[in-house]
């Protein structure tokens, strides 16, 4: 089997095709300058200002099921020009003031342009989900799909503390259970213990708030 001819048998039918790569650049490249980020504030504070980052880009299955639903064309365009979150970035704070520091960083980065933003911390959803949601536009050198230069590439941003990223995570395997029993009360539970978690956000803030002072 000649697996050079196999790869570009694969890229060719990737729904990204030649345009997976430039993806990998443009988010391992904003997954740098949070890196950088946060050395600085460790730096200045001997603290990290977030635990971790994990980033990925869309599975083709995932990506092309989207263009399904939205009825769009199953395209290299529909993915990355008019669904937005083919790549994605989450961060996962402690506390809850440093994602918001995240935030105005952000707002601050060169090539990069905030196109949509939800707060899910200030406003939860009914479900108890909490997080902070944004849409970046990203210049870079690189092509994109219209095969412009300076290219422009769509990463969808969450922040949230270790306690939201924990619930969602529980909310996500239990949401995806079949034949769920007595599901009205399971969702006030799951509300419940949201607001019980943001309760323990906010007290684990004023702590550190208070140690510090």
């Amino acid at each position: 089997m000649n697996t050079d001819n196999f790869s570009e048998e694969k890229k060719e039918n990737d729904i990204y095709g030649k345009y997976r790569s430039n993806m990998e650049f443009v988010m391992n490249d904003i997954v740098k300058r949070l890196e950088l980020f946060d050395d600085e504030i460790f730096e200045s504070t001997g603290e990290h200002i977030f635990e971790h980052v994990n980033c990925r880009i869309k599975s083709e299955e995932s990506v092309s099921e989207k263009c399904r639903k939205k009825d769009l064309p199953v395209s290299t365009e529909s993915a990355l020009k008019v669904i937005k979150d083919a790549i994605g970035i989450r961060i996962v704070c402690a506390f809850v003031d440093d994602i918001y520091r995240i935030i105005e960083h952000i707002r601050g980065m060169y090539s990069c342009r905030i196109v949509e933003e939800k707060d899910y911390i200030t406003h939860a959803k009914s479900n108890g989900y909490r997080s902070y949601h944004m849409i970046l536009e990203v210049e870079t050198p690189l092509p994109d799909c219209y095969d412009e230069i300076p290219g422009h590439y769509y990463i969808e941003v969450q922040l949230r503390t270790i306690a939201m990223d924990t619930w969602a995570s529980l909310e996500h395997k239990v949401r995806y259970k079949k034949d769920i029993k007595s599901g009205k009360m399971i969702e006030s539970e799951l509300k419940r213990c949201s607001d019980e978690l943001a309760s323990c956000d906010i007290s684990m803030m004023t702590i550190r708030n208070l140690i510090k002072e």
